[in-house]
C-alpha cells in the first residue's frame, strides 16, 4: 500500500520529516537515539525552516512587498533555504557569505539564482562581519527586508511551531531528551521550548562544538571560548535574542574528531551521509543518553537533529587533503591524498 503524502505547494515540502532510529548510536549510549533528517528539507537543510518563517513573517508585517528582496547573512544553509523560499513566493535574493565556506554551498546559491556576496571571516565586533554587511546592504536596497536569523525570533518559532510537535507526534509523546548545537540558536531553543510545553521533565541539552562560547556559558554563566572547530553553522560567541530564556538543562562539548567519528561511522555503518554539525549532534545525543541510562532510564529516548547533507562538503569534510590540511583524521575510504 502506498502511503506517500500529496502536497499542494512546493512549500509545504518543507518540514515533516522523517525521524530514524540510529543503530550505532543507539548501542554505544544504551538507549534509543533519534535522528531528524533535516537532510530530507528541499533545501538540504534543517534551516529551511527558518527560511520559510522568517519569510512568512516579513509578509505579515507589511515589511515584504511583491517583488522584493530577501537579504541575508549566512554561513550558507539559511541561504539556501531562503532562495528556495524566495524563488516560490516570488522575491529575490542576497545573500553574504564568509569566504571560507565550502565552495558546494557557493555553488548551491549561484545556481539558486541568488546574489552571493563573499566577504573574508572575521569576529562579529567587526563592522566588516558577514552579519553586519548584510544588515547594511538591506539598509540601502528599496523594497528589501533583512532576514536577520541570529535575533529574529520567528526562527525559533518555526521549531517551536513544526520541529517540535513533529518530534514529539513520531516519538508518540514520550521524549526524555533533545540535543543539538546552536549557529543562530533558533533550533535549541525552539525545540527545547516545544517539547518543555508538552513535558516540563524532557532534558535539553546544549552540544556545542570547540571554538564557541555558550558551553561555557551555561555551565559557569560565563561566555568563554576554547579551542577551534572546522563545523560550519554552529558555533556562537554571544546570545542572540533566538537563545534568550533557551531552556538548556544540561550541556556537552564535542570535539571535531569525536563528531567525525560519527559521520565516518553513519556512512559506513548506516548509509547516511551527513555533514560534521549532524556528527557533532549525534555525538552529543549520544552523551545525553548515557547520562540517562546512569540514572537508570535504559528505555530513554533520545533525539537529535541531523542538520544537512554531506553531499554539501565533498571539497572539505570528504576531501582528505583538506581533512589532512587541518589535521583532522582522514577517512580510511578516501586515502591520503
Amino acid at each position: 500500500m502506498i502511503n506517500a503524502p500529496v502536497r499542494s505547494d512546493t512549500l509545504d515540502l518543507i518540514g515533516n520529516t522523517p525521524l530514524v532510529l540510529l543503530s550505532g548510536p543507539s548501542e554505544a549510549a544504551g538507549c534509543e537515539i533519534w535522528g531528524k533528517c533535516e537532510f530530507a528539507n528541499p533545501g538540504a537543510s534543517v534551516k529551511d525552516r527558518a527560511a520559510l518563517w522568517i519569510i512568512r513573517d516579513a509578509e505579515a508585517r507589511g515589511e515584504l512587498q511583491p517583488g522584493g528582496t530577501v537579504v541575508e547573512g549566512t554561513a550558507g544553509n539559511t541561504g539556501i533555504g531562503i532562495a528556495l523560499v524566495a524563488n516560490a513566493l516570488g522575491y529575490k535574493t542576497v545573500i553574504v557569505m564568509p569566504d571560507n565556506q565550502s565552495r558546494e554551498k557557493m555553488d548551491t546559491l549561484r545556481a539558486l539564482g541568488a546574489e552571493l556576496v563573499t566577504v573574508p571571516p572575521t569576529k562579529f565586533a567587526d563592522p566588516n562581519h558577514f552579519v553586519h554587511t548584510s544588515r547594511r546592504i538591506a539598509e540601502d536596497m528599496e523594497n528589501a527586508v533583512w532576514a536577520n536569523q541570529f535575533d529574529n525570533v520567528a526562527n525559533r518559532r518555526a521549531h517551536i511551531e513544526s520541529t517540535a510537535p513533529e518530534i514529539w507526534e513520531q516519538l508518540e509523546g514520550r521524549v526524555d531528551g533533545f540535543t543539538c548545537a546552536a549557529g543562530t540558536g533558533g533550533t535549541i531553543s525552539g525545540v527545547g521550548m516545544g517539547l518543555k510545553a508538552m513535558d516540563e521533565n524532557v532534558r535539553i541539552a546544549l552540544t556545542d562544538p570547540h571554538g564557541a562560547a555558550l558551553y561555557s556559558y551555561f555551565a559557569t554563566g560565563e561566555l568563554k571560548s576554547e579551542g577551534t572547530s572546522v563545523a560550519e553553522g554552529i558555533g556562537q560567541g554571544r546570545i542572540t535574542a533566538n537563545l534568550e530564556d533557551a531552556p538548556i538543562d544540561t550541556q556537552f562539548r564535542i570535539s571535531d574528531e569525536e563528531g567525525l567519528e560519527w559521520v565516518a561511522r553513519l556512512l559506513r555503518e548506516e548509509g547516511l551521509c551527513l555533514g560534521l554539525s549532524s556528527g557533532i549532534n549525534v555525538a552529543g545525543a549520544v552523551a545525553l543518553g548515557r547520562q540517562l541510562v546512569a540514572e537508570g532510564r535504559q528505555d530513554a529516548r533520545v533525539a537529535t537533529i541531523l542538520c544537512d547533507t554531506g553531499f554539501r562538503y565533498l571539497s572539505t569534510l570528504y576531501n582528505a587533503e583538506w581533512l589532512a590540511s587541518k589535521n583532522l583524521p582522514v577517512f580510511d575510504w578516501l586515502g591520503s591524498s
